[in-house]
């Protein structure tokens, strides 16, 4: 891991870190476990010093960039519900999820590199995930927007298997549709009519 100093990285240190972190990502989901370090820290456009000072391993590195993606993809759900209606929101964060599953099975062999070499960079992430999820469901259904009967943890579910299936490059349209699908299940019945 990166050496923790107990103090705030400098502006420019933050940049380069989250450049690097950035590429890394990039770089293991084209090339999965064969990428090298060089090739990070240039997509990056650091020195390798400069990488290595930040991550001095590669399990390092790839634990990071995962960990950086999972809390970015959280961290947006304020953002979504302060500038969109929660159903609008609700739809902008499932296509950030399948970006993040997209980037996740990419670094598929790295990551089980990371965990092979005693370190679990899945620790937490799952209830990370399910909290964002439930904040952003929560306040679709105080809106009414969707149905109150499906719970956070089916639709992880559901977008899970979305990303399973279809979170492929080759097959982005596909999961849209399939999102598109599962959205619309989500809206509440309509009212029914009173009974003459």
């Amino acid at each position: 891991m990166a050496r923790d100093t107990g103090r705030p990285l400098r502006a420019d240190a933050q940049r380069n870190r989250e450049k690097i972190l950035a590429a890394a990502v990039r770089v293991f989901t084209e090339e999965g476990l064969d990428a090298h370090f060089e090739r990070v820290a240039k997509e990056a456009g650091v020195g390798t010093g400069t990488l290595y000072r930040n991550f001095p391993t590669r399990e390092a590195l790839i634990e990071a960039a995962y960990r950086n993606e999972v809390s970015r993809l959280c961290e947006a759900v304020p953002g979504l519900l302060a500038t969109m209606p929660p159903h609008e929101a609700l739809r902008a964060w499932t296509r950030r999820f399948i970006d993040y599953a997209t980037a996740k099975l990419g670094m598929a062999d790295a990551l089980r590199a990371v965990v092979a070499s005693g370190t679990n960079p899945y620790a937490e992430s799952h209830e990370l995930i399910q909290a964002a999820l439930t904040s952003l469901m929560n306040a679709a259904t105080a809106a009414g927007a969707i149905r109150t009967d499906i719970s956070p943890t089916d639709m992880f579910a559901a977008l899970a298997g979305i990303a399973l299936t279809s979170a492929g490059p080759d097959q982005r349209e596909q999961a849209e549709r399939l999102l598109d699908l599962t959205l619309d299940g989500l809206r509440p019945p309509p009212p029914q009519a009173p009974a003459n």
